[in-house]
Parts: structure tokens; sequence; C-alpha cells
């Protein structure tokens, strides 16, 4: 009975140190905040540090007073989760749920906006938020591509590509389509000087007569939807001998590994 009695105690004091259940609804965590999921979603995605947040949320004091809602002007707000982009309870209570769930959060001064005076809310405020996790969006992922047992396909320009992934080639790029495109851009000896991966916002152009070096120009029309590529541009289809200035020294051989995610 000793030993059954001290595990309990045990498992008590763990549970304890990570959240305290109030009326069987509210959840108090280790940092003050305090939350109740008012409607769940089991099948949900949880969003992870870094995902991009879409979200719907009513603001009041403890007094009922209003000071702000998407739901009133009919706009979802987006944020980065766990960057600092909103205030500490946000940070914290998003990440407690999924998609679909919505929730009340009670976020002391602490976790809110402190002693700071914001107009319509007052220095050292309790702040309740009803929010909805409307989405949760991955960056898009990377890792730089070796190209190691590929072939290396050389156009007649002097353009080289590896493939590395053809992706749908039953939907080939073609004039008059905008290709979004996720993108990192190195010199020979391997250092990065540009690119969007790892982002969530493609760099969007068209697939024939986009304003871009000679290089891109070239190697888009050739691609498939979801496809993966390194290239390798020599100076006359990249920059050539002027370069560009504080960015690109001149004669520069650029490598570029590219994804492209979409057409449209």
């Amino acid at each position: 009975m000793k030993n059954k009695f001290g595990l309990l105690v045990i498992l008590m004091a763990f549970f304890y140190a990570k959240a305290t259940v109030v009326n069987n609804d509210t959840i108090t965590t280790k940092s003050g905040l305090r939350y109740i999921i008012t409607k769940k979603n089991p099948k949900g995605i949880k969003p992870a540090k870094g995902d991009r947040i879409e979200a719907h949320y009513t603001g009041t004091l403890t007094d009922g007073k209003k000071f702000d809602s998407s739901r009133d002007r009919n706009q979802t707000f987006s944020f980065n989760l766990g960057n600092g982009e909103v205030i500490q309870g946000w940070d914290e209570g998003f990440s407690y749920l999924k998609t679909g769930e919505r929730a009340t959060l009670i976020i002391p001064a602490t976790l809110g906006y402190g002693s700071q005076d914001m107009g319509d809310i007052p220095p050292n405020s309790t702040l309740i938020f009803d929010v909805e996790l409307v989405s949760v969006k991955k960056p898009i992922a990377y890792q730089p591509y070796s190209g190691k047992g590929k072939d290396t396909v050389t156009l007649k320009s002097g353009l080289k590509y590896i493939v590395i992934n053809p992706g749908n080639v039953k939907i080939k790029a073609k004039a008059g389509q905008t290709a979004s495109i996720f993108y990192a851009g190195y010199f020979m000896d391997g250092q990065k000087f540009d690119g969007n991966f790892g982002g969530f916002e493609p760099f969007k152009l068209p697939v024939v007569g986009a304003s871009v070096i000679g290089g891109w120009q070239e190697i888009i029309p050739l691609m498939n939807k979801g496809m993966k590529i390194r290239i390798i541009i020599p100076p006359y289809l990249a920059y050539g001998e002027q370069g560009y200035p504080g960015a690109i020294p001149p004669n520069s051989t650029l490598i570029f590994d590219m994804f492209l995610q979409d057409l449209q």
C-alpha cells in the first residue's frame, strides 16, 4: 500500500506541475494562462512552433467590454506561432489547440500587455479572448540538394540542371500560366545569397516573359508541377560581367535549388 500511495503522490505532483484543472473545464498552466476548450476537433491539426496560424478572435476585458474582434471585420488574423509576433498568452494558448477548435483564453497581464496603456486596454489588464484556430500552414521545408546519383543535363545555351524529383509529368508549365516557386540561390563555394525556402509565400512569376535572369527564363517552361531541380547558371545567363552590386560579384556562376509548387 505504501508503494502504491507513493506512486500516486508522484503522479499527482507531476500533473499539477504542468497544469491545474478547475471545475473540470478550466485549465491553468504553469505560466498562469487559463483556457477552456469550448469546441473540440480530435481530427484537427495541432500547430508547431514556426507554423502560420490563421485565427478568428474576440477580445474583451473582465468587465465584458469588447476591445477588438476579427469576426466583426469578417477577416481572419494570421501570425507565426512561437516567434513573438503576438502576446505571450496567444503564443502559448494557440499551441494547445487543433484546427477547427474554439477556446476561451484568460490571459493575465504578465502574458498580455503588462503595465502598458494600450488605449482600449488599460494597464495591467487581464484579457479574455474567444478564439478559433481556423487553419495551420507549415513552412516549406528544405534541405540543399546534393544531386548525387542524378544525371546532369546540359542545354545548348550552357545551362545545366539536375532533376531531383520530376513532379507530376502530366502537368507541364505552359505560356500564359503563373508559376509559384520556392528557391535557394548559392555561389559555387556553397555560400547562400538568396531564397524563400522555410517561408510560406512562393515567388510568383509568369512561365514565359518574366523579368528574371536568362537561366530562370529558360528553365521554368521545362518544369512540371511539383518538380524539384538544381540548376547551374553560367554568368552570361545570370548577371554577366556587371554582376549585381552589393549581392552578386561580376562573372558569377550561380546555383539554384528550385521547387515549382504550383501552376495557375
